[in-house]
């Protein structure tokens, strides 16, 4: 395999590459590739807790809590909703 070194997330990858791990990477490699999104997602995300040694699992948890507070507020009247498109460019406004 022949690495693009003008894509920076493959330049990275292969910087990290190790040749002794060829055969086993490059079959997890292909069987990664034949995965549905949402499996790449959940594989990630299983990677990613992996590798941080800071995870802390009860972040999940306190997410989903604050998502619970700011609905049932929303469901109170106590604050209003914004279409996703007004929310989205809002976003890329203040990234400029």
């Amino acid at each position: 395999m022949e690495a693009n070194l003008g894509d920076a997330p493959t330049q990275v990858i292969w910087q990290c590459y190790n040749p002794r791990m060829s055969t086993r990477f490059e079959d997890i490699q292909k069987e990664i590739s034949t995965l549905a999104p949402n499996e790449k997602a959940a594989l990630a995300r299983l990677l990613i807790e992996e590798l941080d040694q800071t995870f802390d699992g009860d972040v999940e948890q306190l997410w989903i809590d604050e998502a619970q507070r700011r609905y049932d507020a929303y469901l109170k009247g106590e604050i209003k909703s914004l279409p996703g498109d007004e929310v989205m460019r809002r976003v890329r406004a203040r990234l400029k």
